[in-house]
């Protein structure tokens, strides 16, 4: 709009100069000076007057009177003054002096206007690319300074959260009293969370913790029934059965109870671990069923550091993933367990030749039940027990598996660690 307004503004300046000189022109007007200026020999009875440049010029013509003529009106229009043309402001003014009608015109150049108009434009826009992209950069970094607090919101208290445990509960120093808002109603919202979350671990767990009575004690009537001399083989062979179903029971009871107590924190993680010992009194331990199934265990680990965590939790993590491997692996298979560094944190791969897995699978295999096989014993809940225990010690298990070539259960650890 601020060309237009330019234009505007200079075609008023010139409306002005040019109704100054024709007051001057028309005051000073009397027949003597119009005889002077129109030549009665003149065919055209037309008198021009242009200035040296051609920047101006008046022109006087004598025209038949016309009823309701305007007396005054400006327009752009072109004129050739000695052979150039070029286009002017021109003023034209109707009048009539001694019962005869005359136009007179007085214009001025247009062309350096238009010039300057477009060096003003060129100007204009110049300053526009330069105040939208200033404009911009400015916008960008303090909406990026506004909206700080905000990242660091979802950084710290949405993002890094895993439990509700994990929620850190301290205010975030923030300008404007949206943010600090949205602060404070997280922080509510997190509590709420946290709160039910923790009922509902120790609903499970209390339900689980008073299963194991009645079990006890149904397990208990099942042996003193099996001292019953009177009971045939078809009823001993029901009792035994039932007293399975109740071990498996009891077994999945205290499996979940792990699982709860684990995620209620109610493990000390301070002890030392050394991984290579562990891994080398397991393969003794398990020495049984790898020859039943004749399957190769080769240890290949080449470091031997301490971490800081739960011994027995990290027994049984390992001992779930090695069990796991047994199980699913091929008569006359191998497992081979190795460590190294990735990226400057250390890890532990146990690697299977068993019958893998396909996507969909690698999807649920951390799912409380979840079983790849229905062929296999067991109850689902070995590699959830695992997960727990890696999320109680931040360590990620990455699962990386093809169908009939094998799985590999790698442990990568959130400490940079130095082999000793």
């Amino acid at each position: 709009m601020l060309p237009i307004l330019v234009e505007k503004v200079v075609y008023k300046h010139i409306n002005n100069s040019l109704l100054e000189k024709k007051k001057k022109f028309i005051d000073n007007l009397n027949q003597n000076e119009i005889n002077d200026f129109i030549v009665q020999d003149d065919s055209t009875e037309t008198y021009s007057e242009f200035s040296t440049l051609h920047s101006e010029f008046l022109m006087l013509s004598r025209l038949p009177l016309k009823v309701n003529q305007k007396n005054t009106f400006f327009v752009n229009d072109y004129r050739v003054i000695e052979g150039e043309m070029n286009q002017y402001r021109i003023l034209q003014y109707h009048f009539t002096y001694g019962k005869i009608g005359y136009q007179l015109e007085i214009g001025s150049s247009l062309e350096e206007i238009n010039d300057l108009t477009f060096i003003i434009r060129f100007f204009i826009l110049i300053v526009f690319v330069i105040i939208v992209l200033i404009t911009f950069l400015a916008d960008t970094f303090y909406i990026e300074y506004l909206l700080k607090p905000f990242y660091k919101i979802i950084d710290t208290k949405i993002r890094r959260v895993n439990q509700p445990e994990a929620f850190d509960h301290t205010p975030i120093k923030a300008g404007s009293r949206d943010f600090r808002e949205l602060d404070f109603v997280l922080n509510q919202m997190m509590d709420r969370i946290a709160e039910l979350f923790k009922k509902e671990k120790q609903f499970i767990s209390n339900v689980s913790h008073e299963l194991l009575t009645p079990i006890a004690l149904l397990k208990n009537k099942f042996e003193n029934l099996l001292q019953n001399d009177s009971l045939d083989n078809n009823a001993v062979d029901k009792i035994a059965g039932s007293m399975r179903t109740l071990d498996m029971l009891k077994k999945i009871i205290n499996n979940l109870l792990l699982i709860s107590r684990i995620e209620n924190n109610q493990y000390a993680a301070n002890e030392d671990i050394h991984f290579y010992e562990i891994i080398t009194d397991m393969k003794e331990d398990l020495q049984d069923r790898l020859e039943d199934k004749e399957i190769n265990f080769s240890n290949n680990m080449k470091n031997d550091f301490s971490f800081k965590g739960n011994k027995t939790l990290i027994h049984i993590l390992i001992y779930n993933l090695i069990i796991n491997a047994i199980k699913y692996n091929l008569p006359k298979g191998e497992i081979i367990v190795s460590d190294g560094f990735l990226n400057n944190q250390y890890f532990i791969s146990i690697t299977d030749s068993g019958i893998g897995m396909d996507a969909s699978q690698l999807e649920r295999i951390f799912n409380r039940f979840a079983r790849i096989s229905s062929d296999q014993d067991g109850q689902g809940l070995g590699l959830a027990i695992a997960d727990s225990i890696a999320s109680f010690h931040h360590i990620e298990i990455q699962v990386t598996s093809k169908i009939n070539q094998g799985t590999t259960f790698t442990l990568l650890f959130p400490e940079i660690i130095k082999p000793n």
